[in-house]
């Protein structure tokens, strides 16, 4: 059964210290600022992230690295012009890195949520990233073993949920978050709407109520008019 909870502090009360924790979000894009504000102001540390880069600027990811909450990173893009935090900690030797190449990323997370042991990818085969592990050929292709991505927490936002959990997302704001979803022990999602009941068109759904815990409304900073058609159009992106 999925928990509508009232604030945000409520709804990351599940992280605790030594967590692995996936956030979802593609630099600003779709990243879960409220629920990671949050989780910084709830003291959880030697956090394990898995996200798409190392945080940036000074808020959201690049906050908890600052104030030394994590312990490791596994990402895709870990240095980018304003990922000074990171790049401290890390040249400090005050953090780990964990360096997956981002489509082997997305589908260990995606093999997590699906169940599935392991596959053989191309992606990494002869490179620095391919050290230690498992390679064979496959008709004439050498691949590297890459084994599922699973969390103990879920961060994910998203346009809408209706009662059941069922979530739509804007546009790319939808990246890592359906994937992330389903590979966590337990999903807690920020919405910008809250849906009645057949609100949503069920062929618009993206991440079934399944896999979604706990909801937090977070109604957009700038308020504008909800719903009708131009939502619509947004759900079908």
């Amino acid at each position: 059964m999925v928990a509508f909870l009232d604030t945000a502090a409520e709804a990351v009360s599940v992280v605790g210290d030594g967590a692995t924790v996936m956030i979802g979000g593609f630099g600003g894009a779709g990243q879960p600022v409220e629920l990671i504000e949050a989780l910084l102001e709830s003291g959880a540390r030697d956090l394990v992230v898995v996200n798409n880069n190392a945080g940036n600027g000074d808020r959201g990811l690049a906050a908890l690295i600052r104030e030394r909450r994590v312990r490791k990173v596994v990402c895709s893009f870990p240095r980018q012009r304003d990922s000074h935090h990171f790049d401290a900690e890390y040249r400090a030797g005050r953090i780990e890195l964990e360096l997956v190449a981002q489509g082997n990323l997305a589908e260990r997370i995606r093999a997590a949520g699906a169940g599935i042991g392991g596959f053989f990818t191309p992606t990494g085969y002869g490179t620095l990233l391919a050290e230690g592990k498992e390679v064979r050929e496959i008709d004439g292709r050498h691949y590297v073993l890459e084994h599922p991505l699973r969390a103990d927490v879920a961060l994910v936002a998203a346009l809408a949920a209706d009662p059941m959990g069922n979530l739509v997302y804007r546009r790319t704001a939808r990246n890592f978050g359906p994937i992330m979803a389903a590979a966590a022990e337990t999903t807690v999602v920020q919405v910008r709407e809250l849906r009645t009941l057949g609100g949503i068109d069920p062929e618009h759904v993206v991440t079934p109520g399944l896999y979604v815990d706990r909801v937090v409304h977070v109604p957009p900073r700038n308020t504008a008019p909800t719903g009708g058609p131009a939502a619509d159009r947004e759900e079908g992106q």
